[in-house]
């Protein structure tokens, strides 16, 4: 398996396990999503953005985790109909699928995800 795809993976497991954790639910939708996002972090934050402040790497995270819920959420909640999660109760939110307090928390997020994308490229198959 290559380094690219153990990050997949890694995070296709991950963002199931913490949906687990915060709602006590999940999708295999998030699994996708989970491993889509690590993916582009590793390849945004990570390796393209490596010399700008980590503020702004996390930023960039969380807009990275943002667009791919919407894109996700888009697919899977609306056009296939699965209801897998649902933000119109939430502040400042976009059709449902996104909103401000989410994004906020995945920049704290993005943080641990550009660790596990470091360790994932240290680990030896």
């Amino acid at each position: 398996m290559s380094k690219e795809g153990l990050i997949f993976l890694t995070g296709s497991c991950a963002y199931p396990t913490l949906e687990m954790i915060w709602r006590g639910r999940t999708h295999y939708s998030m699994a996708l999503a989970g491993g889509l996002c690590l993916y582009l972090i590793n390849k945004v934050c990570c390796e393209k953005m490596r010399g700008r402040r980590l503020s702004f790497r996390c930023v960039t995270g969380s807009a990275i985790i943002t667009g791919v819920e919407m894109a996700t959420g888009l697919i899977f909640n609306d056009l296939m109909g699965c209801n897998v999660w649902d933000y119109s109760d939430m502040p400042m939110n976009v059709m449902g699928q996104i909103c401000l307090p989410y994004s906020l928390l995945w920049c704290g997020l993005a943080l641990p995800a550009m660790a596990l994308c470091e360790i994932c490229k240290k680990t030896e198959f």
